[in-house]
Order: C-alpha cells, then sequence, then structure tokens
C-alpha cells in the first residue's frame, strides 16, 4: 500500500482457541482470551484490567500511532480548521420556564458546557446578567474524562439535580445542587442512568438504576437528606430484554415509566398526588407493539403502531381511563408517511413526521381540528422539534439545516403562524453556501429498492471519477442519519471529496418499512443496499471505487465489517469506530450489556438454531476468511459497555492473521473514554480529526 510505508511489524496476538457448541455446531474463537473476565469491575476502575490484555491493547496502539506518525500535521490542521468553524464562546437561546430563561454557553477554550439562567425576559445578550448553575469545565478538572448529563430544575427552581460519568462507563452519579447557592447537597446517587425526574413539591425524586450489565432495571424513589440505600423501590422490570426510563409531564401530574425493547412498550404512570401509590398499567406489553404518550391536560396523546399501523397513528384516551379499550383515534396512520415523534400543549397537537425521506412538524388545533405543517423546500435537510418548557403556550421552537445552510433556531407561533429566527449558526471562519452542493440521488438496490444518498461537495469539485468520497452509514434500530449541517465534513469537501451519507435499510429513513427490511433475517438487505451505494457513485462518476472510503460506527461498524467481507475491492479504506463485530458472541452471552434487549433487532442464536445460523451468516469477525482486505481503522474504547473494547481488538487480530494483501490494519483504543468517545467538544473533534486523517491519507490527498 503506497500510502503506508516502512512500518514496524505489528502486533500478533496469541491464539489461544476456545470452542463452543451451539445447536449441534462447534465454532473455535481464537482470540476470547481479549475479552477480560473481569470486565464489569473494569469499567469502573480501568486499572484492574488483566496486564496482558493491557499490553496487546497498547502495542496496538503502538503500532497505530507509527502508521499514522506522518498524517499529525495533517491532524493538526484539520483539528484547527474544525475548530475555527466553532464559536468558541457560543451560547444557547435560552428557553422560558416560569420566573426564569434557562441555557447553556460555552468559554473560549473550554471543553465542557456551563449551565445558566436569566431572568424570564432578560436581555439574553447581556451576559452580565446570567447566573451559573454549573460549571462542566470547573467539575470535569483533573479527570481524563467527564461527561455532563444535564441539569434538571424544580417547579420552583430552588433546585436542580446534575448527573456525571467520570469513566466513560455510562454509569452516572447524580447530586443536588442548591440553585441559589451554587452548594452540593449530601445527596449522592450512584449507578443511575443520568436523570432524574422532581416531584412537584421539590423534596423528592425519581431515577432508575442501572444493573451489573448496566440495563436499567429499577425505578426508585429518593427523599432528599436521606441515604441511597433507603431509597424506595418503585418498580423493578424483571424481563432482562427490557429497559426502562423515567420521566415527567409538563404538568407536574405524573411521573411515566417507560418500559421496552426495540418492538414492544409499555408504560406505568405514578400520579404526583400520592408519591407512595404503586404506578398503575397505562396497556399490557404485546410484542411489536409500541406505543409512547403526552399528556394533554385531561386526556392522554398515543402515538402508536397498534392495529396495523405501521407507520403510527396518534389516538386519546382520557387521564383517569388510560386503557387500551378507551383510545379513540385522532390522527389517522397513513403509509408511507412516519410519525416518528408527538408533543401536547394547551391548545394544540403537534408532531415530527417523515414522508418521502423529508421531515415536516405537523400542528393541529385541538378544538377546530385545522391542521397546517412546518416544511422547507430544499432537496435534503434536516428538522429538530424541541417544543416548548411550559404547557401553557402558542409559541414552540424548531431548528432547521441542510448540509450546505448552518442550523437556524426559530420560535414558531402555532396560532398566527409566524416564524421568528432566533439565531443562525455561526462559522467564525467563514462560510458560503454557494460554494458547496448538497443533492439527493437514489441508488438502485438488487431488488429494485432505490436507496437515498445524500451528498456534499464543493461546487468546483469535478464529477469524473476522479474525486475521493467518504461514503457514511449506519443502517439499524429505525435510526435516521439526518442531511443537517456538519461543519467536519466540509474539511474533506474543501479537500475534494465528495462526502455521502447513504440511508440504506434498517433505519425509518423512507418509513418504518425501511427498517422492517433492514433486522433480523433482513439484515444483509443493510449491507447490499450500502454497496449499492458505492456501486452507483462509482458507475455515475461521482467518485470510483479505488477512491471510496467507507466510515460507519457501533451498529454501523458491524455495516464496515460485513462490506469488507462482502466486498473488499469496492473500497479503498474502511474506518469503523466502536464497530458491533462479534455479533454471534455477544447475542449467545446474556451477561453481556444489553445482550438480551438487542434480541428483537439480531435475533436470539440461543434459542433459536434459525437465528443463529441467520447471524452467523454475516457476522463480521465470524467471516473473516483469506482475502485481500483494503486498509481498515477500528476504533474502541476501554469502559464501552454498549461495544466492549474486545470487539475491535478480536476482529482486527483476525484481520491481521487472515488478510492477503499488505495493507495495514490498524486499531485505536482509547484507554480513558467509552462508546462516545473523548468527552470534551474539542477532545471530540481530534478524533475526527484523525479519523478524516486517515481517510486523507488512504485517497492520496495528503
Amino acid at each position: 500500500m503506497s500510502a503506508f510505508k516502512s512500518l514496524p511489524t505489528p502486533p500478533a496476538a496469541p491464539k489461544k482457541p476456545a470452542s463452543d457448541t451451539r445447536h449441534g455446531i462447534t465454532r473455535t474463537d481464537d482470540y476470547a482470551w481479549l475479552r477480560a473476565d473481569n470486565w464489569q469491575a473494569m469499567f469502573k476502575d480501568p486499572s484492574i484490567l488483566d496486564p496482558d490484555i493491557r499490553r496487546h491493547l497498547e502495542a496496538e496502539n503502538a503500532y497505530m500511532n507509527a502508521a499514522m506518525e506522518d498524517t499529525k500535521p495533517l491532524q493538526k490542521a484539520l483539528f484547527s480548521e474544525m475548530r475555527g468553524r466553532i464559536k468558541e464562546d457560543d451560547s444557547s437561546v435560552p428557553m422560558k420556564d416560569g420566573a426564569y430563561a434557562y441555557g447553556t454557553f460555552y468559554v473560549t477554550g473550554g471543553e465542557q458546557p456551563r449551565y445558566f439562567r436569566i431572568a424570564r425576559d432578560g436581555d439574553v445578550a447581556d451576559e452580565t446578567i446570567r447566573t451559573v448553575l454549573l460549571d462542566g469545565d470547573k467539575e470535569a478538572a483533573g479527570k481524563a474524562y467527564f461527561r455532563l448529563a444535564g441539569l434538571d430544575h424544580t417547579s420552583d427552581h430552588s433546585r436542580g439535580i446534575w448527573g456525571y460519568d467520570d469513566k466513560g462507563s455510562e454509569f452516572f452519579t447524580l447530586q443536588v445542587r442548591d440553585l441559589s447557592t451554587g452548594e452540593d447537597l449530601s445527596d449522592r446517587i450512584e449507578n443511575t442512568g443520568g436523570g432524574g425526574v422532581w416531584a412537584p413539591d421539590g423534596k423528592s425524586f425519581f431515577y432508575s438504576a442501572l444493573d451489573e450489565n448496566h440495563r436499567p432495571s429499577k425505578v426508585f424513589h429518593h427523599i432528599l437528606g436521606t441515604p441511597q440505600s433507603e431509597d424506595r423501590l418503585v418498580y423493578e422490570e424483571e424481563d432482562a430484554g427490557f429497559f426502562m426510563g423515567v420521566g415527567g409531564s409538563l404538568l407536574d401530574d405524573f411521573i411515566y415509566i417507560d418500559i421496552h425493547d426495540h418492538e414492544t412498550s409499555e408504560y406505568r404512570l405514578l400520579s404526583t398526588k400520592d408519591l407512595s401509590a404503586e404506578p398503575k398499567l397505562v396497556a399490557a406489553r404485546e410484542e411489536g407493539i409500541e406505543y409512547s404518550l403526552t399528556e394533554g391536560g385531561d386526556v392522554f396523546y398515543i402515538l402508536t403502531n397498534d392495529g396495523g399501523a405501521k407507520d403510527f397513528k396518534i389516538m386519546e384516551t382520557p387521564v383517569d381511563k388510560p386503557g387500551k379499550e378507551n383510545w379513540r383515534e385522532v390522527v389517522p396512520h397513513k403509509p408511507g408517511t412516519l410519525i416518528i415523534s408527538h408533543m401536547a400543549y394547551a391548545r394544540h397537537l403537534l408532531w415530527l413526521e417523515r414522508k418521502d425521506g423529508l421531515p415536516q412538524i405537523m400542528i393541529r388545533d385541538r378544538k377546530t381540528g385545522e391542521e397546517h405543517a412546518i416544511a422547507f423546500a430544499e432537496e435534503a435537510y434536516s428538522l429538530g422539534l424541541s417544543g416548548a418548557a411550559e404547557y401553557d403556550t402558542d409559541v414552540i421552537r424548531f431548528s432547521y439545516s441542510s448540509m450546505t445552510t448552518p442550523s437556524q433556531l426559530y420560535d414558531y407561533n402555532m396560532v398566527t403562524r409566524e416564524r421568528t429566527l432566533l439565531k443562525t449558526q455561526e462559522v467564525p471562519s467563514g462560510h458560503n453556501p454557494d460554494d458547496y452542493v448538497t443533492r439527493r440521488v437514489f441508488a438502485p438496490a438488487w431488488d429494485g429498492e432505490k436507496v437515498p444518498v445524500t451528498l456534499l461537495y464543493r461546487r468546483d469539485t469535478a464529477l469524473d471519477g476522479t474525486a475521493p468520497c467518504l461514503l457514511y452509514g449506519y443502517g439499524a434500530y429505525g435510526i435516521t442519519i439526518p442531511a443537517g449541517f456538519n461543519t467536519n465534513c466540509l474539511s474533506l469537501a474543501d479537500r475534494g471529496f465528495v462526502y455521502a451519507i447513504a440511508h440504506i435499510r434498517g433505519g425509518k429513513d423512507k418509513g418504518f418499512s425501511w427498517y422492517e427490511d433492514g433486522k433480523m433475517d433482513k439484515k444483509t438487505n443493510t449491507f447490499k443496499d450500502f454497496i449499492a451505494a458505492a456501486d452507483y457513485l462509482n458507475q455515475e462518476k461521482f467518485t470510483s471505487y479505488a477512491k471510496i472510503i467507507a466510515e460507519g460506527g457501533s451498529a454501523g461498524g458491524m455495516l464496515m465489517g460485513a462490506v469488507a467481507n462482502m466486498a473488499p475491492e469496492k473500497f479503498a479504506g474502511i474506518i469503523a469506530a466502536v464497530p458491533f463485530v462479534d455479533v454471534l458472541n455477544t447475542m449467545l452471552d446474556d451477561t453481556l450489556p444489553l445482550t438480551p434487549p438487542e434480541w428483537p433487532e439480531w435475533g436470539n442464536p440461543i434459542d433459536s438454531k434459525e437465528e443463529y445460523e441467520q447471524i452467523a451468516s454475516y457476522s463480521p469477525y465470524d467471516n473473516v476468511e483469506a482475502k485481500s482486505y483494503p486498509p481498515i481503522l477500528a476504533l474502541g474504547g476501554l469502559t464501552d459497555p454498549r461495544v466492549t473494547y474486545w470487539e475491535p481488538a478480536k476482529w482486527v487480530a483476525k484481520l491481521r492473521d487472515k488478510t492477503t494483501g499488505d495493507a495495514p490494519i490498524l486499531l485505536k483504543t482509547n484507554m480513558d473514554a467509552g462508546h462516545g468517545g473523548a468527552s470534551g467538544r474539542f477532545q471530540r473533534l481530534e478524533e475526527i480529526a484523525f479519523e478524516y486523517a486517515f481517510a486523507i491519507k488512504v485517497a492520496d490527498k495528503m
């Protein structure tokens, strides 16, 4: 590989064969030893990692550093460009709530946000009237990793719950702050999901606790001034396949307990009039039936796929009789128009929907039933609906951007239909949208489907097959990758790259059926769609196979591993961030974080031989073969509870052993972070700069 010369000998992980027999099928895993036996304890205390494993990961990091040594000036330049596009002392537009308006801001050079409030109608531009409630940089001082989980205030605005993770393992600690003095109370809650919900009187709160497998399995009620050991267990979900969350209503009437996996949901409600009561069931879980609810005064509005409403519909039901027998249709199911989320306020019901791959916000007058839409005319764009912090309002907030248009934040009056532009994302180093082109094209898939692909490139880029391309994909859990503004990828576009997002099956980009056609026994459609996008970009001369660098992370990292096995000749390089590549072994191990809740997405190979064989047929780690692989960069986090560090470590070891080519296969393990990588905003830019430097090096554009 011409871009990588004079590399040292790469690490060769020792083979320690371990055999496993299921359904009469025996597999041998040469690298199972890279999974630390004490992984649960190690996530909380990384210093206890097995020395042999640590030595191997550090040897991989040393090899990776040697291979990327010549890109350091490029990384520095990329980082400088990306940082230059960020307004370092940026501030959000505060959201009004009662006597105050709440927001966040950064200081120049700061890594973490600072939470503040001002008087409700105070001058947003006057920084002197801000009261800083929580200084993220101060709390993060001296810590290699630090991530805030937000700040939630009481109804009387006297106290706030804030949470943090200082290991990257996503076990959050909660603390309570007196917002008038800035001092934390003695209350300290460990091993939580990251947030709490205040009772209306501000003297207690509810939170979800994580079990040893990192599943939010219990909801507790904590009374201020008492130890965590005395917290009352409100509800426990014993089915290991289900997650739990706890939330509150804008009217402070109910505590919501949300129980769900990837295709089934259930809600229980606790009236705040009696905090000691048992939560009441709304509708019992039924496999494949999802629902969520939001309060509308005397009714709940329920978003559900019940009754064959594949793309969802909205129902209403009396607050005092929320059972399914009382559900009445308000917004009917429209096949092909996916309702993504919904909100309710005193006089309006609103929802975010996606039709033909593009989002729009729908608003309905609750009294008259009249509906209207907020939509935009660009070929590809992104909408964000943040709503309002108050129930009795006619004004909601939303954001808009496209691949070429910086984010714009609006207040919108649902009665007058007036849009008020509050803020346009500032790019300090300058940005001229006219210099760039964004397009939505459609790649024909193997079965006749059309795969949407969003493109961004400079207007002066030659589309003759010579341009390098970064092709990004995800394709799982129904997650849609928005076609929003991303200042980082401009560094690639400015170097002649075509930046492309393949909206492949497994996401909900074209409705719920798009998701269904990319999961379980149809999972390989995800991989084939991504390859189809590469084929189309090559055929139409946006780029060529010899210039396409593929990128994906987490479940998108599984995609990277699969396409590397299926069509290595169609990619010049592959970037796989925290890649879920050891799918079969992970789904066979129900002690691992999140495995049982993942079975509806991938299948349960423990109970089903058919699903075992389906997963085995595409699991990237299990399908590494003797063939010539392109340059591969895999990235992992030592304390990652979602995709454990040993998945990319095992995958790289096997790839390096099997490949018949000489292209480098690199592993970078962040020894101080988890699934999300570095936590600070500039630390994260350094990681992106590193990944982009790899792509540029592979494309021979240094």
